[in-house]
């Protein structure tokens, strides 16, 4: 059996390798855009000092939030060290754009679980509820857009934001492209040229060539301990848009009346912009890792989405097991093939912010980074893997090959 495994991965990736090759052209192409956004700023040494205190004339952070507006294609950026997470930023960008009164709209369904405290679908006195914030969603229909739905709601009240969710989080829909959320911001258009859209843009990002803000969003929401940090940066993460709506986000974010002008580095700009800089070749390899992936499982006889040659939006690979033991299996094996804490032995356990009990691996130089080689699910049907990055390639595929072995060999 172990010999068979190893024919698959020879045949899965000679049946990839066109795959591969347009996924090395679009690492070409915004590792141009990067550097061309490095010369624009000149980033040099003296960027990489760090502030303390207010962080007051942070020539460093200045340059980095040029860089990340550049890439990103909005008018500004804010790139901050202080926030904690992907979810902390989009809690701020909504904060930071809805008054007592307004409606914030989801079209995509419910939001990712750590956000439903932060709206209030789940009780916290501290919620966008608790101030008079009004939530409201429109489900996707056969994981498209429903516009009719949409349209309807516009026509009907009052929406200031509108928010749309790309990745699928622990849901088994799937992933929301540019091409489908232009096509929707066209319709949104059509009623309301006001209304704010703010795309939760995490696992996305340097995976298609275009992003949201080119097709009429307004803000765009990520983390740097996913894609654009590259497996460098320590923490962090971005909110670009424009001017007018990150200006909010950095007064909700610090202080009214010093907003984007504050806030220390403590010594992050390097390790930003390195990860920036990194950041194509290991969005690259994590999609090649999860093609592997997807194809190996699929042969196996498990259900996976996406399948490995189905267009990709995200570096997230879902795999079906059905079974919760499996799931739990499937999970400890990424940790046992992981660089660090490959000895310890992840359990399903509680988590902040999680209705379900969640197993995860993250072997990880940094804590919780799902740009590195990580795997997480929640208990509950039909167990779900989530699997997702892979600094290289060669690194993924080490650890799928034995994860795979292991999983046989326990499964007979």
């Amino acid at each position: 059996m172990i010999k068979d495994i190893d024919k698959l991965v020879i045949e899965a990736e000679k049946e990839c390798a066109s795959l591969f090759k347009e996924i090395e052209e679009n690492e070409y192409y915004f590792s141009k855009l990067v550097l061309d956004a490095f010369r624009e700023f000149n980033i040099n040494e003296v960027h990489f000092n760090m502030t303390t205190g207010y962080g007051y004339n942070d020539i460093g952070r200045e340059a980095i939030e040029g860089v990340f507006a550049r890439v990103l294609k909005g008018e500004k950026a804010l790139v901050r060290n202080q926030f904690i997470s992907g979810s902390h930023a989009l809690s701020t960008a909504l904060f930071a754009c809805l008054r007592p009164g307004d409606v914030m709209l989801s079209i995509t369904g419910e939001p990712y679980d750590t956000l439903q405290e932060v709206i209030g679908i789940k009780d916290n006195s501290s919620s966008l509820k608790s101030f008079k914030i009004n939530y409201e969603q429109i489900d996707l229909v056969n994981d498209k857009f429903d516009i009719d739905s949409i349209i309807n709601k516009l026509k009907e009240k009052k929406i200031k934001l509108i928010e749309i969710q790309r990745s699928k989080g622990y849901s088994t829909r799937k992933s929301i492209s540019v091409l489908d959320i232009k096509n929707v911001i066209e319709k949104i258009r059509e009623i309301d040229k006001d209304v704010i859209i703010m795309i939760d843009n995490c696992y996305t990002e340097f995976v298609e060539k275009t992003s949201p803000l080119e097709v009429g969003a307004d803000l765009i929401v990520g983390s740097l301990i996913k894609n654009l940090g590259g497996g460098i940066a320590s923490n962090g993460a971005y909110i670009v848009g424009k001017e007018n709506l990150v200006n909010l986000c950095a007064e909700r974010l610090n202080l009214p009346g010093e907003g984007i002008d504050v806030g220390p580095s403590l010594g992050a700009n390097k390790s930003i912009l390195q990860g920036l800089y990194f950041a194509p070749s290991v969005v690259a390899a994590s999609l090649k890792v999860a093609i592997l992936t997807s194809y190996m499982l699929e042969k196996l006889g498990y259900k996976v989405e996406p399948r490995y040659n189905d267009k990709r939006v995200d570096i997230v690979q879902n795999i079906w097991f059905n079974n919760k033991d499996l799931l739990i299996k499937y999970v400890q094996n990424i940790q046992k093939y992981s660089p660090i804490d490959s000895g310890s032995m992840p359990i399903p356990a509680p988590m902040p912010g999680y209705s379900d009990e969640v197993i995860m691996a993250s072997g990880a130089f940094t804590q919780g980074s799902s740009i590195e080689l990580s795997c997480d699910g929640p208990l509950r049907e039909p167990f779900i893997a989530y699997q997702q990055g892979g600094v290289t390639y060669n690194y993924g595929k080490i650890a799928i090959i034995n994860v795979v072995k292991d999983l046989i060999e326990n499964k007979n």
